[in-house]
């Protein structure tokens, strides 16, 4: 790849580098590729310990948008030195039976079978069968262990059952508590790995608490900034490209700990800066990714700020309120209290203001009638709120900035 350098460009090489770019920076899509994969070292090797414990499974659990997928989807290529790696990864969903549920992971699957030719030759070929086409009738707990046994002793085996919190609670989740048991009971050579949203593995298996010595507990937090920027410089260096200190610390800033808006600000960065002819990311060039980004923003986020922040009255302080909550400081959750707050609220504002001001304001981002944008927990005077949807922070804060409420030196607060 050609290094980034103050020789622009030539025409010729933009249009293959611009394409390219999409290839490493992908905020519409997980990460699938190991060399491309930046972060998340201790929650991979505590993945990768249940993997190699037999009776051990895992669950990976997080806010929505903080790469729980992407870690699953790189785990067979951090073990394949191991041999090889069968790793069936299905999303689950509300209409799921513990039937269909596995037949999905097992059409995953393929056996070989070997024939012999018939005639003088004789000779054989191989023939590809799904296991799911071997199996008939309704499944139970037993029938999926005895699978996953019999596969489990010709590779390593890791099932992947994505967005787990989509299934329905009750008769399906007990069924899959009693298999995860008796998987961990048998010593079976397979490993569950159960992705999900949630804040806590309690709200992934319910009351099903006997399954919990079984089950390695991963929590995905947001990203840190060391993470953010390893994401951007992994994806630059493949590009043969680079990029400024305070650019890298504005794209950091802005993504709030949520690799999707990383990739999305790399994505446009990038592109910014091959239009100019250069492979070297500037802050304008993030800059102007910002506007890119909201332009292009998801209609949903879109709509639901609109619908957070619009009013009839003039000198409504929805839109300020709203970006003082995105600049709150908040716990690893993303929760925040009213007193939290008050400073950035009253940075954007120049003057003091203490929360009956604004109160009234975060009573209602928790309401249908603008959202809610914002969920409420805790007691009277102890309430801590936090956005419902992680993505609509990183948005709020590039609208600010859009807007002229805050400016790019409050990034650094």
């Amino acid at each position: 790849m050609k290094k980034a350098d103050n020789v622009p460009l030539p025409a010729s090489e933009r249009q293959a580098l611009a394409l390219e770019v999409g290839r490493v920076f992908t905020p519409a899509a997980p990460i699938d590729q190991k060399d491309l994969f930046a972060g998340r070292n201790e929650q991979l090797r505590r993945v990768v310990d249940a993997i190699s414990q037999r009776g051990q499974h895992a669950v990976i659990f997080g806010e929505r948008g903080v790469g729980k997928t992407s870690l699953a989807n790189v785990l067979a290529e951090f073990l394949r030195t191991r041999g090889q790696v069968v790793a069936p990864h299905v999303n689950c969903d509300g209409g799921d039976t513990f039937t269909s549920l596995w037949r999905k992971v097992f059409a995953e699957i393929n056996l070989v079978r070997e024939t012999r030719n018939l005639g003088l030759r004789g000779g054989s070929q191989q023939e590809l069968t799904r296991v799911s086409d071997t199996l008939a009738g309704d499944l139970t707990p037993d029938d999926v262990r005895r699978q996953l046994t019999h596969l489990g002793q010709q590779v390593l085996l890791i099932v992947i059952l994505d967005e787990y919190d989509r299934l329905p609670n009750g008769a399906l989740n007990r069924t899959l508590a009693d298999t995860i048991k008796t998987l961990s009971d048998h010593s079976v050579p397979a490993t569950l790995v159960l992705v999900g949203v949630a804040d806590s593995v309690d709200e992934l298996i319910g009351e099903h608490r006997s399954v919990e010595r079984a089950l390695v507990q991963v929590q995905m937090p947001r990203m840190s900034i060391a993470e953010l920027h390893q994401i951007v410089t992994n994806g630059l260096s493949h590009l043969g490209a680079e990029v400024e200190s305070e650019a890298l610390d504005q794209i950091g800033a802005l993504s709030q700990g949520l690799p999707h808006y990383t990739h999305l600000l790399g994505l446009y960065a990038t592109r910014q800066a091959i239009d100019r002819g250069s492979l070297r990311l500037s802050v304008a060039d993030v800059k102007a990714a910002v506007s890119e980004a909201i332009k292009n923003a998801q209609q949903s986020i879109v709509s639901a700020y609109h619908k957070a922040t619009m009013s009839a009255r003039q000198g409504s302080l929805y839109s300020q309120v709203l970006l003082a909550c995105a600049l709150a400081s908040h716990d690893s959750l993303g929760y925040f209290q009213a007193a939290d707050v008050r400073g950035p609220m009253s940075h954007i504002k120049g003057k003091i203001y203490d929360i009956p001001t604004y109160a009234r304001h975060l009573n209602d981002f928790c309401e249908q009638s603008r959202g809610p944008v914002l969920q409420k927990t805790g007691v009277k005077h102890r309430f801590r709120f936090r956005f419902v949807n992680p993505l609509m922070e990183p948005f709020v804060i590039m609208q600010g900035l859009d807007d002229g409420l805050i400016n790019w030196k409050d990034l650094e607060r």
